[in-house]
């Protein structure tokens, strides 16, 4: 028994060695393009259809991919019932800045807009509000005169029309190209959102990723309440610049969303499943009579 148990161990032995040596033959696997996606934070390889289904987002580790303003409505907007406004405003290159106009036709088929900034009105679980959105695939959602104009007409048509208001940020900031007039809006903007304190209109504002510069410094963070969305970077400058400008080290993960909810700089962070649903709770609560 013993001389059997000892040949089959040989025998074992000798297959291991000859599978160990044998060359394992791969063969390219050819995906087409659009099918995954891969999740910046983990990694992982995502069916597309399933990343939609999920509101672009991870299942595995809940990163929220960046969206396009018009999804942006599709998840937050009662179906058919956005109408946009100012689309005819549109940028010029005031200050002539070299190749301005390249980036801003580069930016309209990128985002599929004519500017970084949707306005309109639209409904959600029947309510009806102003909102807006900023598109970072559009110049990186960067402020610039037009951008301001149209947040503060939109402004302007809430207070008129007594309706809340919802903007949704996504911005690297002012826009360089034009210079003084992209840091006008800021107080522009800020200006404009006392026409809703004075009626008592409810202001939301929610922040997503990336909410920086001044758009993080002005109307963004001037909501009677701020939301951020989960995995948003909020903040006014880069950690480095930060960091050269006090000389100081900075906590870990100062510019995460958890890190502003715990600081106080927002109120909320939300889920993007859930936005819709905690949205119409908080235009429930602060509702006043709609004379559009």
């Amino acid at each position: 028994m013993n001389h059997l148990l000892d040949e089959r161990k040989r025998r074992l032995s000798q297959f291991h060695e000859i599978i160990k040596k044998r060359p394992i033959e791969t063969r390219p696997v050819d995906i087409p393009d659009g099918v995954f996606s891969q999740c910046e934070q983990c990694n992982s390889a995502i069916y597309n259809k399933d990343l939609e289904h999920n509101y672009e987002v991870c299942p595995y580790c809940s990163y929220h991919f960046k969206i396009n303003a018009v999804k942006r409505l599709k998840y937050t907007l009662d179906e058919d019932t956005f109408k946009p406004l100012f689309e005819n405003i549109t940028s010029k290159n005031p200050l002539g800045m070299p190749e301005y106009e390249e980036k801003l036709d580069k930016g309209m088929r990128m985002a599929k807009m004519n500017e970084a900034f949707l306005a309109g009105t639209g409904k959600i679980d029947g309510q009806k509000l102003a909102i807006g959105v900023l598109d970072s695939y559009f110049m990186m959602g960067s402020m610039g005169s037009v951008v301001g104009e149209r947040i503060t007409r939109l402004i302007e048509h809430a207070a008129k029309h007594n309706l809340p208001l919802v903007i949704f940020s996504a911005s690297g900031g002012a826009r360089m190209q034009e210079g003084i007039l992209s840091l006008m809006q800021m107080a522009k903007t800020s200006g404009a959102l006392n026409l809703l304190d004075q009626k008592g209109l409810v202001y939301i504002s929610v922040m997503t990723n990336p909410t920086t510069g001044g758009v993080a410094a002005s109307f963004a963070s001037l909501g009677d309440i701020n939301i951020a969305e989960k995995s948003s970077l909020i903040g006014f400058a880069g950690a480095r610049v930060i960091k050269q400008t006090i000389g100081q080290d900075l906590p870990a993960g100062f510019q995460t969303d958890a890190f502003q909810l715990q600081k106080g700089q927002v109120d909320l962070v939300v889920l993007r499943s859930q936005l819709k649903k905690t949205l119409s709770t908080l235009l429930k609560l602060h509702a006043k009579k709609v004379t559009s």
